[in-house]
């Protein structure tokens, strides 16, 4: 007997690049076949996309079949003097691809017959997509949110976020499972659609073994990470790799902190390295304005794998987010679990929960400053004791793509054998 097929439809799909997104549905089309599914594929032409690379093409399994429906960029290819109508852009600036992407779908479930339609967010017309599908053929479906759609303040848009919030009530009247990264992006909609509550599931995002593997075989060859202050050894340096923010991920009260530890406690203080931030301009005037611009290096980007072997040859590495991002755990958060190395974890909510549930000890909120410089001081007083906790095994092996991809698995064979919902129409949102 063959292997049940699933429909994958996402937006975000090699060679586009610039987003992490592109990983969700290629990793866990990779391992699903192990588990027992075998994937098709259906996503957006690469004219579609701003940035491209061929990196990730090689993981794209010859076996697998694969469509492109055509689609355009209403802010680059339907733009006068850089302005177009928000209808051309509504739900996302891409949904020109739906024209060709629907009658794409239809012909591939006629063709290959899968047994479940999966569709994946933060791109709102790939759901749109699996609506279509769904009520058209008939066949579940299960909606993956890598993030909360409409909730406070986003879109900030009025009538856009009520386009989302219709979406939403397609989405949960509809879809068989719905899938989130996050417990508290899970909450959320358990609370706003109590109906659905029983469909609704946890696949949190992960670190793709393999690729750690081919790190740890560069190590060697990796010279030592630069930092502008003069090297010492009895205190670390603290890396942050990956992209900070103004407003999500933004590092003034860490920086009033290493002000705050210099002048009370100097032999204590960390050098923070800051690779491939972005806002670099900013971030060099933060340091500045607080003093601190000598214990700050900001060191431009590396090439994945190189960016993961510097991670597990660290001496600490350094996690942000802000507490509006409470329900929102980046990505960089499970490949440092992979990494094993100590962790200062300045972050609240879902992501200081996946980060203590795992072992580790140091932690306090982006916000606070006065937080921030106790960690510090016990971090580094931890450090060169040789007491830092390091990740928990078993939850880092719990964390990988292949140990997500069966709770996926598990998730689709939920949908095809699961009755059709009470009801097709919209449900009521609280």
């Amino acid at each position: 007997m063959s292997a049940p097929r699933v429909l994958m439809l996402s937006f975000q799909f090699p060679p586009m690049a610039g987003s992490s997104g592109v990983q969700r549905c290629l990793r866990f089309a990779r391992e699903l076949p192990a588990l027992g599914w075998e994937p098709l594929i259906l996503s957006a032409g690469a004219g579609a996309y701003e940035q491209c690379s061929d990196d990730q093409l090689d993981a794209i399994s010859p076996d697998w079949v694969v469509a492109r429906a055509p689609a355009l960029d209403a802010a680059r290819h339907l733009s006068l003097w850089r302005r177009y109508p928000g209808w051309l852009a509504t739900p996302d600036r891409w949904v020109s691809w739906l024209a060709c992407a629907i009658p794409m779908g239809l012909a591939m479930i006629r063709r290959h017959r899968p047994a479940v339609l999966w569709s994946t967010y933060p791109i709102p017309s790939a759901h749109w997509l699996g609506w279509w599908l769904a009520r058209l053929s008939g066949l579940p479906w299960v909606a993956d949110f890598r993030d909360p759609m409409a909730h406070q303040g986003y879109p900030e848009d009025p009538r856009l976020w009520q386009h989302y919030a219709r979406l939403e009530q397609r989405i949960f009247a509809r879809a068989r499972r719905a899938c989130f990264t996050t417990p508290g992006a899970l909450r959320l909609y358990a609370q706003r659609f109590p109906a659905a509550a029983p469909r609704l599931r946890l696949i949190e995002n992960g670190y793709v073994e393999e690729e750690f593997q081919q790190a740890q075989a560069l190590m060697p060859a990796l010279p030592p990470l630069p930092t502008g202050a003069a090297p010492r050894d009895d205190t670390p340096c603290l890396l942050h790799s990956g992209v900070l923010y103004p407003r999500w991920r933004n590092p003034e009260a860490l920086f009033m902190a290493l002000a705050q530890l210099r002048r009370e406690q100097p032999r204590l203080l960390p050098r923070l390295a800051l690779r491939a931030s972005g806002h670099e301009d900013w971030l060099r005037a933060l340091a500045a304005q607080h003093g601190v611009a000598d214990l700050v290096t900001l060191l431009p980007p590396l090439p994945y794998a190189q960016a993961l072997a510097e991670m597990l040859q660290a001496d600490a590495l350094l996690l942000l987010q802000s507490d509006e991002c409470a329900d929102q755990i980046p990505a960089k958060a499970y490949e440092y679990l992979r990494a094993g190395r100590p962790v200062l974890v300045l972050a609240s909510g879902d992501t200081a929960a996946l980060m203590r549930d795992a072992g580790l000890s140091h932690l306090a909120a982006l916000e606070d400053s006065v937080a921030i410089a106790a960690q510090l001081r016990r971090f580094v007083l931890d450090w060169q004791a040789g007491a830092c906790p390091r990740p928990a095994p078993e939850r880092v092996a719990a964390a990988s793509r292949r140990a997500r991809a069966a709770q996926l698995a598990d998730c689709l064979n939920e949908a095809r054998i699961s009755a059709p919902n009470p009801t097709e129409f919209p449900l009521e949102s609280t």
